[in-house]
């Protein structure tokens, strides 16, 4: 049976490139073009369709507040597609937290070739939102910074205040505290990803071990999700920068468009930012992250597989399980898409497969009861 689009742009020619692109598919069929969100409103009420594709400046609602509504009182699969998306990555951001499952930035330039271009992307985009677990959203509220733990170096010296207030800590602190100094937490993501991952990170005390995140984001997008998640967590977080050392308390995502490894320095972690040539199609990919991982952390690094389509990092998962890691993927029935976790699963490099609110937790437990291995494991 072909997936059934229905594409709501205000715009006549992208509904017609649109439309072209999508009925050029053999499993898949526009049904239907809305020139603002009332109109689609009434037309995914008498069409039922499996996936829409949402641009975001539209005439008589924003598209945003459409999404918003339709995702509380209607939750189905939507795609955005936006120029908006590209220059604006914060309204981007706020799309997939609304639920939206993707996006797509039209080209600045040449709109017709450019979105042509593009048919790849898109129809593959849809794909996968047709596959998709859709839930209704509630927004997130940010985290205390104060009193929720310390953040202690690795050589057990208290570090000052992050660049988002984070308080500092005093030599020898909590339990974390001294396991910080060792651990590493490595987390892989793709669809679905943004809010699988602020989700995991909102439940990390202000001492967790550092941090290292491959979400597969496009350039321009992850600075503003980074900055969103430092505004919401405990932890401090930022994007990912080369040969900057990897602190207890910190997390550290993958520039979009660069790839993001962990390498040893003296007794210190350091982060590796660099170009190359995309991993299993990607670029950050999970597959160099989680490679690292195995090669330099060990037995002291926990990994973690989200939601997200495809097999990236599946095999580095296991080698990570090989050298001695603990690694958690997430269970299917929490997934936006399952694809990655299934695949890390299928190499053996799960030792747990939890629901996404069971997995910090877990953790958190997890590193509590290496008290007294940590230290002979470096």
């Amino acid at each position: 049976m072909k997936t059934r689009v229905v594409v709501v742009d205000d715009s006549a020619l992208v509904r017609s490139l649109l439309g072209e692109i999508i009925n050029r598919q053999p499993d898949m069929q526009c049904i239907g073009a809305a020139s603002d969100p009332l109109v689609a409103r009434e037309m995914i009420r008498n069409l039922n369709p499996d996936v829409i594709t949402l641009d975001i400046e539209m005439p008589r609602m924003d598209g945003l507040d459409f999404l918003a509504r339709l995702m509380r009182l209607r939750p189905m699969p939507v795609v955005m597609v936006s120029t908006l998306t590209e220059r604006g990555a914060d309204v981007t951001l706020k799309a997939l937290e609304l639920g939206a499952v993707d996006f797509v930035a039209k080209p600045k330039i040449g709109l017709t070739d450019g979105l042509r271009q593009l048919g790849d992307e898109i129809t593959e985009k849809v794909r996968i939102a047709a596959r998709a677990r859709v839930q209704r959203h509630v927004a997130p509220a940010p985290a205390a910074r104060t009193g929720e733990g310390v953040v202690v170096d690795r050589a057990g010296v208290g570090t000052a205040p992050g660049p988002a207030g984070h308080s500092a800590a005093a030599a020898g602190g909590g339990l974390l505290g001294r396991l910080s100094t060792e651990k590493l937490i490595f987390i892989g993501a793709s669809t679905g990803g943004t809010e699988a991952t602020r989700e995991l990170l909102m439940h990390l005390p202000a001492d967790a071990p550092g941090v290292l995140i491959t979400q597969h984001m496009p350039p321009g997008f992850t600075r503003s999700y980074a900055q969103r998640l430092d505004s919401l967590c405990k932890v401090s977080v930022s994007e990912a920068h080369d040969g900057e050392r990897i602190l207890p308390g910190h997390a550290y995502i993958a520039p979009g468009g660069r790839h993001l490894a962990v390498e040893r320095s003296g007794a210190n972690y350091v982060a590796r930012v660099f170009d190359g040539e995309p991993v299993n199609r990607h670029k950050p990919s999970v597959e160099v992250l989680f490679e690292s991982a195995a090669r330099v952390v060990g037995r002291n690094a926990l990994g973690v597989m989200l939601t997200g389509m495809g097999a990236d990092g599946a095999s580095a998962m296991r080698k990570m399980r090989d050298a001695g890691s603990w690694n958690i993927c997430q269970d299917e029935a929490t997934c936006v898409v399952f694809g990655m976790p299934r695949e890390a699963i299928a190499h053996g490099a799960a030792d747990e497969v939890l629901p996404l609110p069971q997995i910090a937790p877990r953790l958190l437990e997890r590193l509590r009861s290496t008290v007294g291995l940590a230290t002979s494991r470096v």
